[in-house]
């Protein structure tokens, strides 16, 4: 009997290694990895023209927003965006409209986004009011938690330790990780006052209303209390210096702690916000060229985790403003991460390995999505592949993302992902979507 697809003229990453080869597909997942003389008949064959094949990116952290804010973007929109970027599973922030933050929220999402979702996608919650339904949420399938501590989302009260403590406890009975937006609420706030009291309203304050004291503060609150837990703690978007060595002296101590950085906190610097203004405001903002050359440091040494987006779209409308205090942070990052990451790679500064470890392996295992991340028999047949030599400039009026603009716009790079498969299917062709609404699946955690 001929398998679903075969995949051959390929250059596939696997195991550590690039091989010239061919891959078979059968009923969604991987079923061989061989030489093209090798590999079974098939219904479909489709040739890849040499070209670099690897695991797709697993993205940590993405909104993709919908519901009552799908004037930004929806699950249709979002997921296409994440196909034009290599990206076959993304994990969806709880900040939503209404907060995804108890069993009834998550799985009226889930059913939305069931029948609108062209890659795989999975899903935070905010903690609830009662940690009782910690379970009950685990089950309905949240694959993590997220905690924000610059302002109250979800049933936590941002200001106790011991509801903290009671919170990553009952989580980590569960094994099920806690992802944290590390920046603290008083600092913030105080510091915001100061600035609107001196009639500042430009972007330049809004980076010295969030300094890289409120995000150490709350690394280290939240490192103390995990020394108290058994809770998996994942840092999200870390920024500083300063928080990132808090991050990696907590890592060497052997607590089960991990982190994320994003190609915007690792590829401009706030002297870039006199250009692109509030288009790349983020939370937290860029930081110094210092900050920006420790990051790139542990990330060479191998400290790093993961990278993510930190997709966060928003309408023109809303960056677009007199006052930095009233433009909404985010940058649309689905459809420009791989490209920049590609083009790192080719100056040099990464290598393919660091690629997938840090957009594939990495956050399989971090989030424990079995059979996912690595490009082996067996597995799910999530896969993107690469132009590596192609040169283009990024061009965001051609974002499927509902979310038009990006500070990277006009930005030279060398590497494309040209074809996007999602359990097996061609979902991303040349950049055209090729793949109706549901084509992607929902992924549950699986303890």
């Amino acid at each position: 009997m001929p398998v679903d697809t075969v995949l051959h003229n390929a250059k596939i990453y696997t195991r550590g290694r690039i091989v010239e080869a061919g891959l078979a597909i059968d009923e969604e997942r991987i079923f061989k990895i061989a030489k093209e003389t090798n590999l079974p008949p098939a219904s479909t064959k489709i040739d890849l023209k040499g070209n670099l094949t690897l695991p797709s990116l697993i993205d940590p952290h993405v909104h993709l927003r919908d519901q009552q804010l799908a004037y930004k973007e929806d699950f249709f929109s979002g997921t296409a965006a994440a196909a034009a970027g290599g990206v076959t599973l993304t994990i969806d922030m709880p900040n939503n409209k209404p907060v995804t933050m108890d069993s009834k929220s998550l799985r009226e999402r889930m059913r939305l986004a069931e029948k609108r979702v062209v890659i795989n996608v999975a899903f935070y919650s905010a903690f609830p009011e009662n940690l009782g339904e910690v379970p009950s949420i685990i089950e309905e399938g949240a694959v993590a938690f997220k905690l924000y501590m610059s302002q109250k989302i979800g049933g936590l009260d941002i200001d106790d330790d011991d509801m903290f403590l009671h919170a990553f406890n009952a989580v980590g009975k569960m094994g099920v990780p806690v992802a944290v937006h590390a920046e603290d609420r008083e600092t913030l706030e105080n510091m915001r006052r100061r600035m609107e009291k001196a009639g500042r309203k430009d972007v330049e304050a809004y980076v010295k209303a969030h300094p890289p004291q409120a995000e150490v503060k709350a690394t280290k609150r939240i490192i103390q209390l995990g020394k108290k837990s058994s809770a998996h703690l994942h840092f999200c978007h870390v920024s500083s210096a300063a928080a990132l060595n808090a991050v990696l002296e907590a890592k060497n101590m052997g607590l089960p702690f991990t982190c994320e950085v994003t190609p915007h906190h690792l590829l401009m610097s706030s002297e870039d916000l006199k250009r692109y203004g509030t288009l790349a405001l983020a939370d937290p903002p860029l930081r110094t060229k210092d900050d920006v050359k420790a990051l790139w440091t542990a990330l060479e040494h191998g400290s790093i985790d993961a990278l993510a987006s930190d997709h966060a779209p928003h309408t023109m409308e809303e960056k677009e403003v007199e006052s930095v205090w009233d433009a909404k942070p985010g940058i649309p990052g689905l459809e420009t991460m791989l490209p920049l990451l590609l083009t790192q790679i080719n100056d040099g500064r990464l290598t393919i390995s660091d690629l997938v470890r840090l957009t594939s392996e990495k956050p399989a295992q971090i989030f424990n999505l079995r059979g996912r991340g690595s490009l082996d028999e067996g597995n799910h047949a999530d896969i993107v592949v690469v132009d590596i030599n192609r040169e283009y400039k990024i061009d965001s009026s051609r974002f499927y993302s509902k979310a038009r603009y990006s500070p990277f716009d006009d930005w030279k790079v060398k590497g494309k992902p040209i074809k996007t498969f999602v359990n097996g299917q061609l979902v991303m062709d040349e950049g055209e979507l090729v793949a109706k609404p549901g084509t992607g699946q929902i992924v549950r955690w699986e303890g």
